[in-house]
């Protein structure tokens, strides 16, 4: 599993990639291995601000159903609309052209409370 030390994690397995105030938001490698097969990611939140740890959206795969949680508050800027077409890149490209939304932060100093990616690593039980 792959867990880059640029991003930021949550203990709900949602990644973050900061860049000024703004926030990109996935799920993480484990996240997607656990779930199998992405067949459908709902995200209906768009220009809509919600708090640290509010529901964003769903992925749906094969087995189950998951909420998405936000890492941080902020209004969601932008959607991945790639992923209405192809859900499956959350599956093969997670921290790439897998992302979900950019958020614009409302409390960027929330990042500081994320996981690093040993952080997450340990939380997950790899190493």
């Amino acid at each position: 599993m792959n867990f880059p030390d640029n991003l930021k994690y949550t203990k709900d397995h949602e990644w973050v990639k900061v860049d000024g105030d703004t926030a990109t938001i996935g799920i993480t490698d484990f996240a997607q291995g656990e779930l199998g097969d992405i067949v459908y990611v709902d995200v209906t939140t768009k220009g809509e601000t919600l708090d640290k740890e509010a529901v964003f959206g769903t992925v749906e795969a094969v087995k189950t159903v998951s909420d998405l949680f936000m890492p941080v508050s902020g209004t969601i800027t932008e959607l991945n609309k790639a992923l209405d077409q192809k859900p499956e890149l959350v599956n093969t490209d997670v921290y790439g052209e897998g992302w979900m939304i950019k958020v614009k932060m409302s409390n960027p100093g929330e990042v500081s409370g994320l996981l690093s990616a040993a952080d997450y690593k340990a939380l997950i039980g790899v190493s």
